[in-house]
């Protein structure tokens, strides 16, 4: 079991790993061992996460979603297969836990008080005298 939160788990045998060899740099072990770490798992087929949590994580996924609703995470990061595993099981509970969380409540509008807006406008009116005391007096006369 991959325990993501206290009320949320996902069975071990819903997480399909398979090791490939990584690109880039590495010499010669490059060319020899599958370092690489490719995590599957289906979001459509699971029966433990909510609906809401499943529809959140495909939001969350993006390209990493598949079309056959699976998330594919693609790790390479490490120089060893252990090291990848790992890390790409800790993003996917990541990700899941971004998921379990319930988005915020929309923001309710509120009016400003009559004070606060007596205020506003007082300050307005002051700064607009400030700006015409700076005009130089006589600019109309020379035109």
């Amino acid at each position: 079991m991959v325990f993501i939160t206290p009320q949320l788990s996902v069975p071990d045998d819903e997480l399909h790993e398979s090791f490939v060899r990584a690109s880039g740099a590495g010499g010669q072990n490059i060319n020899k061992v599958s370092t690489a770490v490719e995590l599957r798992f289906s979001i459509v087929n699971n029966w433990t996460l909510p609906y809401d949590v499943k529809q959140r994580l495909i939001r969350l996924g993006g390209r990493r979603v598949n079309s056959q609703g699976e998330l594919v995470l693609f790790i390479q990061t490490h120089r060893t297969q252990d090291m990848n595993r790992k890390a790409a099981l800790e993003r996917f509970v990541e990700l899941v836990q971004k998921a379990a969380e319930p988005p915020p409540p929309p923001r309710i509008r509120t009016k400003p008080t009559k004070g606060s807006v007596r205020r506003r406008l007082a300050g307005k009116a002051i700064r607009a005298g400030i700006k015409a005391g700076r005009a130089t007096p006589g600019d109309d006369d020379d035109a």
